[in-house]
């Protein structure tokens, strides 16, 4: 699922998503069912994805950059083997460049045996912690905090006779998100960190068990959801069936709350509660706390909908499609000449002159970021004859970076931290301009069973922020003075 946010270029990205799958009734193709659950999850992450297959305890993996159906052709889906066990992963970059060295899931050969992981978070002190294990002999092949998080339980490895109770002892280690699944020989093993910050659950094909992201990845596999993974808790799958770890529960949680205003799929159900009903609740908020007079509401696609539905049942002003999205405009859309670029917007996304002309419109969308996307679409609709238009965000204002796996970029590209909002009115030639508040914004996720991260509104991080920086570290080029 592409969103307005990409197509246009704006600084604002999924998460990862995680998948795997433990066979124990001998049929279950888990090479097939891990592509439709990495395929349902695509939105979390566009730019790698890959497979980790454990046939009798000898893995074999396929990474690369690409779309999982890009990567996964019937061919290579056809070429791999069978087995028992299967992890994947799709990738959005929040730590590490998007190279092919960085896909996941990686898989580390070690003295102990084999081990798979894949990844859905960042870390706050991987810089830290890679600076530490190289100082004392480590070997790192990418610039992500995945590698981090496996050498970590690599070493621990060494000093326990079982993988759970490694992963069980690295987690201590590891500040931030996280949400892992793990693979060994033998063993299928789920991780979320103590916050909770990314969601997890398991689910079941029959007598298979499955582990995803989402809910919504269950469920086109073919399977059904049984529960959440807790916050702390560490779960294991072997042949004796599943065995529940909970070494770390019970502390202050802190889902991000960005996975119900954007990020996560329509319909998936995150820690007891509908993202598809905390969307519409989020407009219906944004209706009680920032009535207009206006003729239609209209939602840019795709997260803006069911906002947009909210509002709009909310106020008693009708609803209305705005926008024609482009379904067959791919992330490597080519834009040949100066002037066929200046008309990309007008290509990828377009309005329904029907819905708006001459009409007083309110616009909703999930979140401004840097300010540029919510401009072109406003000029969209002034073009298509909208007399007034009202912009509302079923986000609060963007006012610091997020640091646990959402691509909010830097203080200084955030138009929200170095304008009012009626200088953002202004640069985005609206009538008006509302944001739901952050009180709001709590809200929306009814039956939630944890609570919410809201840092990247307020500045108020339930995890310090790094100390040292994530990214620039390792990638970088060596200077003429490093090395020999």
């Amino acid at each position: 699922m592409q969103t307005m946010n990409e197509i246009f270029g704006e600084k604002l990205h999924e998460e990862c998503g995680v998948f795997g799958v433990f066979r124990r009734d001998g049929e279950l193709d888990v090479v097939g069912t891990a592509y439709y659950g990495l395929y349902a999850l695509q939105h979390r992450g566009q730019e790698s994805c890959g497979m980790a297959v454990n046939a009798d305890g000898v893995f074999y993996k396929r990474r690369e950059l690409g779309l999982v159906n890009e990567v996964f052709t019937k061919e290579v889906l056809e070429g791999m083997p069978r087995g028992n066990m299967c992890i994947g992963h799709c990738r959005y970059a929040t730590t590490g460049t998007p190279v092919r060295a960085n896909a996941q899931p990686f898989v580390i050969r070690h003295t102990k045996g084999p081990m798979a992981l894949a990844h859905n978070g960042n870390l706050t002190n991987a810089a830290e912690l890679r600076e530490q294990f190289e100082l004392s002999g480590g070997i790192f092949h990418s610039t992500s905090d995945t590698e981090v998080i496996a050498y970590a339980i690599t070493r621990e490895r060494l000093r326990t006779d079982s993988i759970e109770q490694a992963v069980v002892n690295a987690m201590p280690q590891l500040a931030g998100a996280y949400s892992l699944v793990v693979m060994s020989p033998r063993k299928l093993i789920a991780a979320r960190d103590p916050h909770g910050f990314r969601p997890l659950c398991i689910g079941k094909i029959g007598k298979n068990d499955v582990i995803a992201s989402e809910s919504c990845a269950i469920t086109a596999a073919g399977g059904e959801f049984v529960r959440d993974v807790e916050p702390g808790e560490v779960v294991v799958f072997d042949e004796n069936g599943l065995r529940s770890l909970r070494p770390y529960t019970g502390g202050p949680t802190s889902l991000c709350v960005f996975e119900y205003v954007y990020i996560a799929r329509p319909d998936s159900v995150v820690d007891g509660a509908s993202v598809h009903k905390a969307r519409r609740r989020a407009g219906a908020l944004l209706a009680l706390e920032h009535p207009v007079q206006a003729d239609v509401v209209i939602g840019v696609p795709d997260s803006g909908l069911d906002a947009a539905l909210g509002y709009a049942q909310q106020s008693g002003i009708p609803y209305g499609i705005g926008f024609l999205k482009n379904k067959y405009i791919g992330r490597t859309f080519i834009q040949p000449s100066q002037k066929l670029r200046e008309n990309t917007v007008r290509i990828k996304l377009n309005p329904i002159a029907d819905t708006v002309a001459g009409k007083r419109v309110v616009l909703i969308d999930d979140s401004i970021v840097r300010g540029t996307t919510s401009r072109q679409i406003v000029q969209l609709l002034r073009e298509a004859g909208a007399t007034q238009v009202h912009f509302l965000s079923s986000a609060p204002r963007f006012l610091y970076p997020c640091y646990f796996g959402v691509d909010v970029d830097s203080r200084e590209n955030l138009i929200a931290a170095n304008h009012t909002v009626e200088e953002m009115r202004a640069i985005l030639n609206v009538d008006s301009l509302g944001f739901l508040s952050v009180d709001g914004v709590q809200k929306i996720a009814q039956g939630c069973r944890l609570g919410l991260c809201t840092g990247c509104f307020g500045g108020d991080y339930p995890v310090p922020p790094p100390a040292k920086p994530q990214k620039s570290k390792f990638e970088k080029p060596l200077s003429a003075k490093a090395g020999d």
